[in-house]
């Protein structure tokens, strides 16, 4: 229970813009975006600096009061939401600090918004290629706390390969400045990869160097309807060569989740004349013009020699192609009008993404009667979005209860293949209890990593690691 006076504490400490107790402006930040979970704390802080939130941690962790960090709430695993602990949100954060073109890298502070991210990238002729759904609200913060994935890990690598340095306040509120923007340094633990994906329980990320890259002179997008997943995966193999390299997405999508996008997404349209089982969407960057249209097309030939493409359209120019990425984007909006699902957010050996999806349709189909499957991602790094919903609308959170027995089912699959429970979204609350089942020894040695970096255990309690 947090005092009266660490209260105050923390209200001088951080100024009158600093901290908020009003219930109507907590709502938005204890309430998930899915709206699955309600979360409630005795105050929101909102440090303007690294030193405002260095001082926050001291204040708390003097006190033995827990810390929830927070971006831009838009986790989808319960991560970021206080459940009585005070809850710091980085969102004032918001300083550019440094553009070192000659460098490719970008230095900048925690609550910086993803897309804002992508335009200083590329107002520096630059590319910053992390990209998702949420990038108009997610903040750098936390999208490297949950090490985030998005739509270009095939070439670019996920939140992980992105970050050279970071600056990050410590459970005791000291502040660790690793901002070093080397891609060299072989100077004993990389101490960075500690806090990304740590979901906020070994520190708060307050900063961080990251790296940018070329613009493509040619961003060649298009939109094919397939017969099968596995023939996603073979159309994966031959873009890939077809392009040298510069395949950035190949995303596969069923036809139930175009449908719901074509249903709930306005102004949203089918490219193809007739509907096809499954379709991929696939971009390619290219460094020259022309180069890019021209292994597009003669994957999509080889393709249609092979009978693994069935027909396709190719953007002719950036609005066609964002009319294409509006086809894909939005599912989790879409599912989420229709009512509420079970989401599996699995990663699976690419060489194996059609067997899992064929066999864990099958237990769904035979232990959830009146459900369907909606599985969709990423092919090109091996997450499926492997969601389960009720056919007709309106489904609740008593049917999300009910698919529990399916969820265990398809988890358990995920480990005979040789994949992981958590691909993008992270562990948080919602994985924590199936990740220590599945995995013991990792969670045993996270375990002891977290009591060595925060012996308090005020960092974020209950996420990632279940107490006990």
């Amino acid at each position: 229970m947090i005092t009266a006076e660490t209260l105050e504490a923390l209200k001088s400490a951080l100024g009158p813009k600093g901290w908020c107790t009003d219930p109507d402006e907590l709502a938005p930040y204890t309430r998930d975006w899915r709206g699955r979970w309600q979360g409630e704390t005795p105050i929101l802080l909102k440090p303007a600096t690294t030193a405002e939130t260095a001082e926050s941690v001291r204040i708390c962790a003097a006190a033995g009061i827990s810390i929830t960090p927070q971006g831009g709430n838009t986790g989808l695993v319960g991560g970021s939401l206080p459940q009585g602990e005070v809850l710091l949100s980085t969102a004032r954060m918001k300083q550019v600090r440094d553009v070192d073109t000659a460098n490719d890298s970008l230095t900048l502070e925690a609550g910086c918004i993803l897309e804002t991210i992508q335009t200083v990238a590329a107002d520096n002729d630059r590319l910053f290629p992390l990209s998702l759904g949420s990038q108009g609200s997610a903040t750098i913060g936390g999208l490297i706390s949950t090490n985030a994935g998005g739509v270009h890990v095939l070439r670019y690598g996920m939140m992980r390969d992105l970050v050279l340095g970071l600056e990050a306040v410590l459970p005791d509120g000291r502040i660790w400045k690793g901002l070093r923007g080397l891609r060299k340094d072989n100077s004993g633990y990389d101490l960075k990869q500690l806090f990304i994906g740590a979901e906020g329980t070994l520190g708060i990320v307050t900063a961080a160097t990251l790296k940018l890259f070329p613009r493509p002179s040619e961003i060649t997008a298009a939109f094919a309807g397939i017969p099968s997943p596995s023939a996603a995966v073979e159309l994966l193999g031959i873009a890939k060569a077809a392009s040298g390299g510069t395949l950035s997405a190949l995303e596969i999508i069923p036809r139930n989740a175009l449908d719901l996008v074509l249903k709930h997404i306005p102004g949203s349209r089918d490219p193809l004349a007739a509907a096809h089982p499954w379709y991929v969407l696939l971009e390619i960057g290219a460094g020259r013009l022309g180069e890019g249209r021209a292994a597009m097309e003669a994957a999509l030939e080889t393709g249609f020699e092979k009978g693994i493409v069935e027909d396709a359209v190719i953007a002719g120019n950036e609005a066609q192609a964002l009319a294409l990425w509006q086809l894909r984007e939005p599912i989790a909006e879409a599912e989420k009008a229709h009512g509420k699902a079970a989401k599996h957010d699995v990663s699976i050996p690419v060489s194996k993404i059609a067997a899992f999806i064929e066999e864990g349709t099958a237990i769904v189909e035979r232990m959830a009667g009146g459900a369907e499957v909606i599985a969709f991602g990423h092919v090109g790094d091996g997450n499926v979005h492997f969601n389960v919903m009720r056919k007709t609308e309106g489904a609740g959170e008593d049917f999300v209860a009910s698919i529990l027995p399916v969820t265990e089912a398809i988890y358990g699959l995920v480990q005979t293949y040789g994949g992981s429970i958590a691909a993008e979204h992270g562990v948080g609350t919602l994985k924590s209890g199936d990740l220590a089942h599945h995995r013991p020894l990792e969670v045993e040695l996270m375990k002891s990593i977290k009591s060595a970096l925060d012996p308090d255990g005020i960092m974020n309690p209950r996420v990632l690691i279940p107490r006990g």
